[in-house]
């Protein structure tokens, strides 16, 4: 027997009317149980969904780091412990909030956390908020028509495309723009007296420049989002969209072929070789924890293991380099 609330307890209280954490105290205290079970009764329907710091885009591992923007808007029931400028860190589960809903009918309540969903606005850490939404927005979710197998047979549409869209960008442009005419005092960027005024920005979004020109007609449906003196952040389905507001080039060198990166930031739990062993493709190198979860890292060819960084019990940083494999040259 499990005796405590379980995280879906929000879903139970909405169709009944009752506040189970408010019983648990009153029952603790030796008061009696407040209904008896032929008085309780369901009413509608509730949904509840769990906000994870995770990527789907990549393999749904944990994402962790400071919550620069935190909003989770208004609409439906939201609990968290969390709040904007907290830290999220490596060193528990990775659920952020759950977002809670009632309607009278299964698809009224569908509806109502899709939309919860799509308005999430968190920054820079990763969220599933817009896998949530694809999953509520599938016409055999809509309909029960479920089993253990929905998301891998769907995960193609159910993971959105972290690259931005032309709409995307044009919103960019239009915040950037927008933010930068308020600075001026409404005076338009590039004003010059021999010219016609010009509202646009220059931006760089995932190794691609571009100078886009203000044009609030063409800008993304129901987007959202924040500008500083850095970046142009755009929200739209649940995703955040990260533009840099002027080309900086890629930054430090990538790793080339053969370096073992660690895809989130963890503690090493086990290191299986040493500096000088030989590999084969596919063998288990290293394990990372973060987040209750493990994530085995290994050996991309055949080769030899050199500049080994890592070693069990050590914190390491999202895209640090734990180990090199050096190809076996035939």
């Amino acid at each position: 027997m499990n005796t405590r609330l379980q995280v879906e307890h929000p879903v139970t209280e909405e169709i009944t009317g009752v506040d189970l954490v408010e019983w648990q105290l009153r029952v603790a205290s030796g008061e009696p149980i407040p209904l008896k079970q032929e008085e309780l009764s369901i009413n509608g329907h509730a949904i509840e969904a769990r906000l994870y710091a995770e990527d789907p885009n990549g393999g749904f591992l944990p994402s962790t780091g400071r919550l620069d923007h935190f909003d989770l808007g208004t609409e439906g029931r939201i609990e968290t412990g969390v709040e904007e400028g907290d830290i999220i860190s490596p060193f528990y589960d990775p659920m952020v909030a759950k977002l809670v809903v009632w309607g009278e009918s299964r698809s009224e309540a569908i509806d109502q956390l899709a939309d919860i969903a799509e308005s999430v606005e968190i920054w820079p850490v990763k969220t599933n908020a817009a896998f949530i939404a694809n999953c509520l927005r599938d016409a055999d979710f809509d309909g029960a028509n479920l089993d253990t197998g929905f998301i891998a047979a769907k995960i193609e549409t159910l993971v959105s495309s972290d690259e931005a869209g032309d709409a995307i960008w044009q919103s960019a442009a239009d915040f950037v723009a927008l933010a930068d005419a308020k600075q001026h005092e409404g005076l338009p960027i590039g004003l010059r007296l021999n010219a016609p005024s010009v509202l646009g920005a220059t931006l760089h979004h995932r190794g691609e420049t571009r100078y886009i020109s203000a044009a609030r007609a063409t800008t993304a449906a129901d987007a959202t989002g924040f500008v500083d003196p850095k970046h142009a952040v755009v929200f739209a389905g649940g995703q955040s969209f990260v533009f840099e507001r002027q080309s900086r080039g890629s930054g430090a060198a990538a790793a080339g072929d053969g370096a073992i990166l660690a895809p989130m930031p963890g503690k090493v739990i086990a290191v299986d070789v040493a500096d000088g062993d030989t590999v084969t493709a596919g063998q288990r190198l290293m394990v990372l924890e973060a987040m209750k979860m493990e994530h085995a890292l290994t050996a991309p060819f055949d080769g030899t293991v050199t500049d080994l960084n890592a070693s069990e019990g050590g914190q390491v940083q999202v895209e640090a380099v734990l180990c090199v494999v050096e190809p076996n040259l035939k």
